[in-house]
């Protein structure tokens, strides 16, 4: 997941996001972003299990 924020500044945009909104820490906040981004066929859904396969 960490690369795929880093490979998409709209991604970091909505970490940064998050993570002053709900005063969660980094590691919260990424899966908080997993779950609204990728999980249930969201926008990265498809490029997150691409990334996946080649690790």
């Amino acid at each position: 997941m960490t690369k795929l924020i880093n490979e998409h500044r709209e991604l970091h945009d909505e970490l940064k996001k998050i993570k002053v909104e709900t005063g969660l820490d980094k590691n919260l906040a990424i899966k908080a972003l997993y779950h609204s981004a990728v999980a249930d066929n969201g926008p990265f859904m498809q490029e997150y299990q691409e990334l996946e396969r080649f690790e």
